[in-house]
């Protein structure tokens, strides 16, 4: 694995969160969103805030992650190693993919 990997399976496993929100009966959160009886149009834009909220976490995550962010007023930097033993985080790539799938995909 390496950082576009990581953050591509990230990526995918927000829009499946997102996915089940309207498929999953049994989840809380899908059990809220249904509970407002929304419109359809209504209940897209709350999916697209919702969207746009994960994008940023996720995207935070990622930096932290990286060190390049603060998580939760604390900045660090994490080893994060594949299963290779290669560095995923400290060189800026895992930064950079997330931008770019994160924020520059999006647009």
């Amino acid at each position: 694995m390496n950082a576009k990997t990581l953050v591509t399976h990230w990526v995918a496993e927000k829009q499946h969160y997102l996915d089940q929100l309207q498929d999953t009966p049994g989840s809380r959160a899908a059990g809220l969103l249904r509970d407002l009886a929304l419109p359809a149009e209504q209940q897209a834009q709350v999916l697209a805030l919702l969207d746009c909220a994960l994008t940023d976490q996720l995207y935070t995550l990622l930096l932290g992650l990286d060190g390049a962010a603060s998580v939760g007023g604390l900045q660090h930097d994490f080893a994060l190693y594949n299963e290779a033993g290669q560095a995923l985080t400290g060189n800026g790539e895992l930064e950079a993919e997330a931008y770019a799938q994160l924020h520059e995909q999006q647009s």
